[in-house]
């Protein structure tokens, strides 16, 4: 049915780089989510009234604030497709994040809802009305929810959606919550164990765990994370694929929301090519990474010296050195400039985020073993981070 759907409503549906698909993605899995929510509650409010279930209620109420939390992302989708203005150059996407943070807090708020009036009832015990009738009804609201899970898990990842990712999670925790209402209510009947408030604390627990995993998957894109390592991989492999580029770094990842990156790196070039034929290649590397990532690339050009012995061996003792000090620790811009009294070697230094010394320490460090081998070399050393993380 939702394959259907779809098709009747997003058009050039495989087209899932188009901002304007993405949006009706959203917008239809959003509004789908919506209906099925509201009818989940709606039969499960009827069956905790009857059974007199306060697990089962607070699970009905998980539904509809479910739905609620579809209305907030559908609300997102929206403005998150808003194309760019003067006030807002990169677009809304990020609106897309703030919009799953809101959905992340009311399920956070629900959870504690559940867990107030759980404590209640252990406290003063009721009994249940046992009813094979409201044990089916929960039993087919656990396939509906596995069902959403699995459609919002695989469109998520399709249109590379952390709402819809992080709303599938909320599913499937829900298909344990709701189990967990099954196995109390089951209990009772058959041994009179009155577990229904115990039952409830779990739920309110589950579903709260579940906002916290949501609210971190929607802050870290904000607060800005960095990039998988399958993308640095894709980055990697086109810039190198030029035979005129020796190397890369200073990669940089700036995410402004689904389908709105922006990327800036370094390539390596050799200082003797020609300038114009090497920033013909550099155009051609920003056209097919723009073309073949979806984002905006931006590329600088380093010369280094290529072929040289002298030159290679100094560079040889110097990525030594670094990586004596730390194993993930390298160092690129590498260049010298002879004189007739010392040798300047000139270079950048990674240092990463574990490394406890102070950045003044590594460049005594270097300066200090590289002086043992020549006093006639001098370092002028520039400390360099990694911002993706690899």
């Amino acid at each position: 049915m939702l394959k259907i759907i779809i098709k009747l409503f997003v058009k050039d549906s495989e087209n899932v780089t188009d901002q304007r698909v993405r949006e009706r993605y959203g917008v239809v899995l959003s509004g789908y989510g919506i209906f099925l929510n509201i009818l989940l509650f709606a039969i499960k409010y009827v069956a905790g009234i009857l059974s007199a279930s306060i697990a089962m209620t607070a699970d009905a109420f998980n539904n509809l604030s479910d739905a609620g939390s579809s209305l907030i992302s559908v609300i997102g989708f929206k403005f998150a497709g808003k194309k760019p203005d003067p006030d807002h150059p990169y677009g809304h996407g990020r609106i897309e994040y703030i919009a799953g943070l809101i959905v992340s807090l009311a399920i956070i708020l629900m959870g504690y809802e559940i867990v107030r009036d759980s404590f209640k009832k252990i406290i003063h015990p009721e009994d249940i009305n046992f009813s094979y009738v409201s044990v089916a009804i929960l039993l087919a609201g656990v396939l509906v929810k596995l069902y959403m899970s699995f459609y919002l898990r695989h469109y998520g990842k399709l249109i590379d959606s952390a709402v819809l990712t992080a709303t599938a999670t909320d599913a499937l925790s829900d298909t344990i919550s709701t189990a967990t209402v099954i196995l109390a209510t089951v209990l009772y009947a058959v041994f009179g164990w009155r577990l229904d408030g115990y039952s409830g604390l779990l739920v309110g627990a589950l579903i709260i765990f579940a906002g916290l995993k949501s609210a971190k998957e929607t802050v870290s894109p904000l607060l800005g994370e960095p990039p998988t390592a399958e993308f640095i991989d894709k980055v990697e492999a086109i810039v190198t694929s030029y035979d005129e580029i020796q190397g890369m770094h200073d990669l940089m990842v700036h995410n402004y929301g689904p389908g709105r990156l922006i990327i800036s790196l370094h390539a390596e070039v050799p200082d003797s090519g020609n300038i114009n034929e090497l920033h013909d290649v550099i155009d051609n590397a920003e056209a097919r990474l723009s073309r073949e990532l979806n984002c905006s690339a931006v590329i600088h050009m380093d010369p280094v010296r290529v072929g040289d012995p002298f030159t290679d061996s100094l560079k040889e003792m110097v990525k030594g050195i670094a990586a004596s000090m730390d194993e993930k620790m390298t160092i690129h811009d590498f260049r010298i400039v002879t004189g007739p009294t010392h040798t300047n070697l000139i270079f950048d230094v990674l240092v990463p985020y574990h490394v406890k010394m102070s950045d003044d320490e590594v460049i005594e460090n270097i300066k200090k073993e590289v002086y043992k081998n020549d006093k006639k070399f001098n370092c002028v050393v520039t400390i360099d981070r990694d911002y993706v993380n690899r």
